[in-house]
């Protein structure tokens, strides 16, 4: 056997608060890896729920890679939260017509990117990540923080704003990770490999490679 059907909703049996994610997702902007799961204290309809301000007409994504763990209650704020800041008043005239719809001239309210998470990223209970940010392969976002800017691979973060607090590894080892991809290896490959995955034995992960 090489694990679980990654195209089934609820992997684990009888429990249906945990789910491979990309399997319940409906909304096209959202983009998610294979083994990626999401568990909720309710119900793991509530990711996209929790995908905040994420509007067809600016067509902004969340894209999340392969094997990442997501606790309940992680929040993605996407662009459409997005306010003037370099003018007089932020309030979004526009949007409400009525005579209002040209407040903006050619002006256009900021848009700050994709939200994209790396793979192997274990995201804490009731994180925040806001638009436009950028975490890394192997990064840990701690409990109730808050991510406003990128975070680099394999670093553990935490805090409102969010701050690092370490490296997970030696620089040497980072790059050696960031180097075999294993996340992109096939299944029977990583299965294969599943006792050295879960150890801190680089150079035998690099020998089965």
């Amino acid at each position: 056997m090489n694990g679980p059907d990654k195209e089934a909703k609820f992997p684990l049996k009888s429990y249906d608060r945990l789910c491979f994610l990309k399997n319940i997702i409906k909304n096209p902007n959202i983009i998610i890896g294979d083994y990626t799961y999401y568990d909720d204290f309710d119900n793991v309809e509530n990711f996209e729920r929790n995908v905040k301000y994420q509007f067809d007409f600016i067509n902004d994504k969340l894209v999340i890679g392969k094997f990442c763990m997501i606790a309940s209650d992680v929040k993605f704020i996407m662009n459409g939260a997005n306010h003037l800041t370099n003018a007089l008043s932020t309030y979004p005239f526009a949007i409400f017509g009525n005579g209002w719809e040209n407040a903006m001239g050619e002006r256009q309210y900021p848009v700050k990117g994709d939200i994209v998470i790396g793979n192997d990223v274990w995201i804490g209970y009731n994180a925040t990540i806001m638009a436009g940010v950028t975490i890394g392969d192997g990064a840990i976002i701690a409990t109730n923080s808050t991510v406003v800017k990128d975070v680099e691979p394999y670093t553990i973060i935490g805090g409102n704003p969010a701050v690092a607090i370490r490296k997970r590894f030696a620089d040497d080892i980072i790059s050696k990770l960031l180097k075999l991809k294993w996340w992109d290896w096939e299944i029977e490959k990583i299965t294969k490999n599943l006792q050295y995955l879960t150890a801190m034995d680089i150079e035998k992960l690099e020998k089965n490679e």
